[in-house]
């Protein structure tokens, strides 16, 4: 699909907020050694070199696994391992240490290259990497000895951010160095996890050979909070998807605000992901990303912006700024990144034991996701709190998703007598009811 120049500048227009948001806030970027065999691999590194441009600091983690395959293999060493952990002998160390520097010295190339008439042109990008994580032996575990497999005990933080305000990235491989001189074999799901938490990054951004994080059916979540990650965890048979879940958990349970996860097979994902609003892949947050909640002062403006479309249309009551201030407290609204994407107002008639649900929008971009339905459930719940036993609406061109809601038309005469006297017969609203 060809992008119209109007198309073009409606896109840089939008991402603005976000370059503003990223400015100066430490990322780490976790992909294992399959991304960086992948044809996409090149024009991920042209995006990491754009978020550099736009004055993000990076850490970046790589892993090596297929490429320690490729050279054992060719060693004629036995892979070996437990748990599915690797068994690092002395042997497979030397494989580790050959691929991880290999794989290291790519992706250094990959940045320093400046071709013209390349994203990369003109970027200067400088990469450090070194003796940054500090490593313990992973031991012996169930009667299984794993030698030179280690875990992270330390993640030089004072280092790591020395280089970043210089505006270098950080390149991190999954080796570490013990006091005692050795080299430990890493996951590199670890040196990331704990590099973000040593940071204290603002995001944990992981790619994936999937879109992002997939359930059970094989669909993709694109927006995931706590309980439900944990429900991730139980129900995934799958290593890699286990790993990078288990890496997610343990970094927002240190405070990581955000994390995320994205395919590396598609172009330009990563941007996608930290640059729009729907994203590309999976958003993983403590609390989630779409936050249904009442209505504050603040959000008076986000809901004139939502609903004046629709009055301008007919379709809605004309409100006031004015009034809309003084009635706030009776709004409901769904806020997605910032922005009010749905709303309702509910007014209670507590002697008539019923309330009118009003003011229903859901901004265009985000219809048939069910979030008129989460509203409408939260309305009702707040009428049965009230003891109320029915809610009613006054409609002119939305009867039918009210009635797939289980509302059914109602006469005039049932509303409430003070609804009655202010009723305008010249919009002739329709009267739908749902009784509970």
């Amino acid at each position: 699909m060809v992008m119209s120049d109007i198309d073009s500048v409606k896109l840089f227009r939008n991402s603005a907020p976000y370059i503003n948001a990223h400015r100066g806030k430490t990322f780490v970027l976790m992909f294992g050694g399959e991304a960086i065999e992948d044809a996409n691999f090149a024009n991920i590194i042209s995006d990491i070199a754009l978020l550099n441009s736009l004055g993000v600091k990076l850490v970046l983690v790589h892993g090596a696994r297929p490429q320690i395959d490729q050279r054992i293999a060719l060693r004629g060493v036995e892979k070996r391992f437990a748990n599915n952990i690797r068994l690092t002998d002395k042997q497979t160390l030397e494989s580790v240490k050959d691929a991880a520097g290999s794989v290291r010295s790519q992706i250094e190339a990959l940045l320093t290259m400046g071709l013209a008439n390349s994203p990369m042109h003109g970027s200067q990008i400088r990469v450090c990497s070194g003796n940054l994580v500090v490593a313990m032996p992973m031991g012996v575990r169930d009667g299984v000895d794993y030698e030179h497999t280690g875990l992270v005990r330390r993640i030089d933080v004072e280092g790591i951010n020395d280089h970043l305000q210089d505006g270098s990235i950080v390149l991190l491989s999954p080796m570490g160095y013990s006091s005692t001189g050795e080299v430990f074999n890493l996951s590199h799901e670890d040196v990331a996890t704990q590099a973000a938490i040593g940071l204290q990054a603002d995001k944990l951004i992981i790619f994936s050979e999937h879109q992002g994080i997939i359930d059970e059916s094989g669909k993709l979540c694109r927006n995931i909070d706590s309980a439900q990650l944990e429900g991730l965890l139980a129900g995934t048979d799958t290593h890699n998807q286990r790993a990078i879940l288990h890496a997610i958990k343990e970094s927002l349970a240190e405070d990581i605000p955000r994390c995320h996860c994205v395919g590396y097979h598609q172009d330009g994902a990563l941007l996608q992901e930290l640059f729009t609003r729907d994203g590309s892949g999976s958003l993983i947050s403590k609390k989630h990303y779409e936050q249904l909640r009442q209505a504050k002062i603040e959000d008076v403006g986000g809901i004139l912006q939502l609903i004046n479309p629709l009055e301008e249309k007919g379709i809605l009551v004309k409100r006031s700024r004015e009034l809309l201030e003084a009635e706030i407290e009776r709004f409901t609204l769904i806020e997605r990144d910032g922005m009010v994407v749905a709303c309702a107002a509910f007014y209670p008639y507590q002697s008539e034991g019923t309330g009118e649900l009003a003011c229903v929008a859901t901004h265009p971009d985000y219809r048939g996701s069910s979030r008129g339905e989460r509203l409408l459930e939260a309305i009702k719940q707040q009428a049965e709190q009230l003891g109320l036993t029915s809610i009613f609406v006054l409609t002119t061109v939305t009867a039918h998703w009210f009635q797939e809601q289980g509302f059914v038309q109602a006469d005039l005469p049932s509303l409430p007598e003070s609804k009655k006297e202010l009723y305008n017969f010249q919009r002739n609203s329709k009267v739908f009811t749902l009784k509970f």
